[in-house]
This record gives structure tokens, sequence and C-alpha cells, in this order.
């Protein structure tokens, strides 16, 4: 297929750069695959469309403040860091701008108090770099204290407390994503309790999301083009509730793009769901077979982006792309901080 035919007009005042003033006021897209009826609704009313015996799986990853600021001890020009992965403890992949003037042997200094540091240790691919980091205490703590929230580059402006709440689902719980799964970032405990207290059941699964996700589809065939690889993480727990859930007649509806890949990457060849950690660079578009998903929560994606390239896949390309432009015309707010859909 053609790049171009995942493409759309989008006009830039549609693109949220501030998130709604409660998660549940976003609006709600409701496609049904069936009837190929929308429905516009309040993700509040997410509820409506759940039945007893149904699951919802969450991805629970937690975004870490992975933008982080200092200067070359050796020249003192700024230089700008952003964590990308953990390779192994304190060594890690990066995203350095300005990127031609770091070198392997360069020492970075970000912070005094508390004490953090780096050392460019080699060059990685596509522009990284390999840095070692170095801190006193508890990395954890000492990068809370030192980074920013790494909001996507199409949020013009700078990085606000707020962010810290706000780019975070209520639910995350294990450090280790550049970008917040966003379809998440709708729930509110009170919402998730009004979902439980329904029948149906949360699986939460964990997927550390990738700078990946922001980088563009350069093949003119998308066919050609290579997934990052991002790490997943199914515990047993998960795996008894969802395959329960396909025992018994019930709908898996995954929360986001994220949960949706570490379910098709993780599922076995019986259609079961075994606990267990892996990494997946799975490319999700038209044709694809969905072994586990019978549902989806998702927010609006990019034009030409792979996310919806996955998001057609699930329904019906054209439907999808009508839809959107439907969602243009109505006023829908687009990408991280933006709206949401559901597609049944």
């Amino acid at each position: 297929m053609q790049l171009t035919d995942f493409d759309y007009l989008l006009p830039l005042d549609r693109i949220a750069q501030f998130p709604t003033d409660k998660r549940e006021n976003s609006k709600l897209m409701v496609l049904d695959r069936t009837t190929h009826e929308i429905n516009h609704k309040h993700f509040y009313d997410v509820a409506e469309y759940l039945k007893p015996g149904d699951c919802l799986v969450m991805n629970d990853s937690r975004v870490i403040p992975a933008r982080i600021h200092g200067h070359k001890e050796r020249t003192g020009a700024n230089v700008e860091f952003l964590l990308i992965r953990r390779i192994d403890g304190d060594v890690w992949e990066t995203m350095v701008k300005p990127g031609k003037r770091i070198k392997p042997g360069d020492r970075i200094h970000f912070s005094d108090d508390p004490f953090l540091a780096a050392e460019i240790l080699d060059f990685g691919e596509d522009g990284t770099r390999i840095a070692r980091l170095e801190y006193d205490g508890l990395f954890w703590e000492t990068l809370e204290s030192v980074g920013s929230m790494p909001l996507p580059p199409y949020i013009q402006r700078e990085t606000e407390d707020s962010d810290r709440i706000r780019y975070q689902t209520v639910y995350s719980k294990i450090e280790g994503s550049v970008a917040a799964p966003t379809a998440g970032l709708h729930f509110t405990e009170t919402l998730l309790k009004q979902i439980v207290d329904k029948g149906v059941d949360l699986a939460f699964v964990t997927l550390h999301v990738g700078i990946g996700t922001f980088r563009p589809v350069k093949t003119e065939q998308i066919e050609d083009h290579s997934m990052h690889y991002e790490e997943y993480s199914v515990t047993k727990a998960a795996a008894e509730t969802i395959n329960r859930t396909k025992r018994n007649g019930g709908r898996v509806i995954a929360v986001g793009t994220t949960s949706v890949r570490t379910l098709e990457s993780a599922v076995a060849i019986d259609g079961t769901l075994p606990p267990g950690d892996g990494s997946t660079g799975i490319f999700i578009y038209p044709g694809y077979d969905f072994k586990l998903v019978d549902g989806l929560i998702t927010n609006f994606h990019l034009p030409k982006s792979t996310l919806l390239m996955l998001i057609s896949a699930f329904y019906d390309r054209e439907k999808v792309l009508d839809a959107y432009r439907t969602a243009v015309e109505e006023e829908y707010r687009f990408f991280s901080y933006g709206d949401a859909m559901m597609i049944l």
C-alpha cells in the first residue's frame, strides 16, 4: 500500500496543546464496525459501551521525565538530552541536541544538587548517542528532580508542572516510557470504579513506549517500513484474566495501540495469551488478522503514521479516514492531549 493512502488534512488548530480541564471531559467518537454508525459522546460515557464479562487491557507503563538540560564540561555549550532506552544499568541510548557537536569522550554536566552527569561512550543508530549516567543517590529520584516530561514535538509550548500529572495515566506504575500511552489519559479513578462495578475486568500489561512512536514513515510503500523494537511484559494475572474473558465469550478491548501491539505480539499460536516478557517490532497495517483484540480505544493519530495504519487494519481504511474527516468538522481535538475514539 502507498503511504499517501493514509494521509488526511488537519488544520493546525485541531492539534491539542493542552489537555481538557478534566480527563473524562474529552470527546469520544464511537465507531460500530457492524453498522458503521458514528456516535458522538464524551469519555465519561464510555461505560455505556461496555458489557459485563468484557475486559479492558491497559498499559501501565509510566512516562519518565526523560528530557534533561545541561552543558558540555569542556566548553560550557548548552546540551539537551532525551533518554530513549535503558541498555544496561546506567548506560542509556539517548538523543542529543546539538548532536553534531557531541562525540564519544565528551562529558555533560546536568545538575549539582542532586548531582547528575553523563559521559558519551559511543555513537548509536539513527544519530543517537550511547551514554553512561553518573549520579548520587537513587536514579529515579534524581531524574524526577532534574528532568522534565518529554512532550511530543507537535505540542509547541514549554513543559508545565501540570504535565507531570496530566501526561501520565492514573494507573501508570512501571517507569520506562518516553511517550505516554495516550488513550489511557482519559480515565479517572472514579470512571475505572464505575467500569469495574459494571462487571468489566481490568488487565494491565506493560509496553515501554519508545521514541519510534514519533518517527515518520519514510518509505513510499508502507510494507518496506521497519518498526523500532519496544520491551513489553505480560503478568500471569493479566494473562489469566484475558484468557478467561475469551473463554467465556467476553470482549477483549485494548486501551491504546500499545496494548494492541503487546497482545498481538505475545499471543500464542493457539490463540491464548501466555505470561512473559519480550521485545516487539510488530507492524500492523491493513490485511493483518487480529488474534486477541475485539475492541479498541485510541486517540486520533498523525497522518501517514504507523498508528493510523494500525487503526485502519482494525476497522477499514476508508471508513477510518471518513471518521477522521468528520472529527475535523465536529472540532474534535487531535493527538496526545486530544479526544478519543472507540471502535467496537
